[in-house]
C-alpha cells in the first residue's frame, strides 16, 4: 500500500510539471527591458570593434610597407 502510494504520488508530482510550465506562456517572450539590455551590449560591442579594426588595419600597413630611406637603421 505504501509503495503504490508513493508512485501515485510520483506519477502525480511529475505530469504537474507541464501545467505549471504553460502557467506563463508568455515568459519566453523577451520584455522591453531584456531587449534594452541587449541593445546596449550590442552598441559595446560595436564601439570597441570599430577602433580594433582600426588599429588591426594600420598595424597591418606599418607591416607591409615600404621602408623608407629615413627610417633604416645602421
Amino acid at each position: 500500500m505504501k509503495k503504490s502510494m508513493l508512485t501515485a504520488m510520483t506519477m502525480l508530482l511529475c505530469s504537474g510539471n507541464a501545467a505549471f510550465a504553460a502557467l506563463n506562456p508568455e515568459a519566453e517572450a523577451f520584455g522591453l527591458m531584456a531587449q534594452l539590455f541587449l541593445s546596449f551590449l550590442a552598441l559595446l560591442i560595436v564601439t570597441q570593434l570599430i577602433p580594433g579594426v582600426l588599429l588591426l588595419t594600420s598595424m597591418l600597413k606599418g607591416l607591409f610597407s615600404r621602408k623608407t630611406q629615413g627610417s633604416e637603421r645602421r
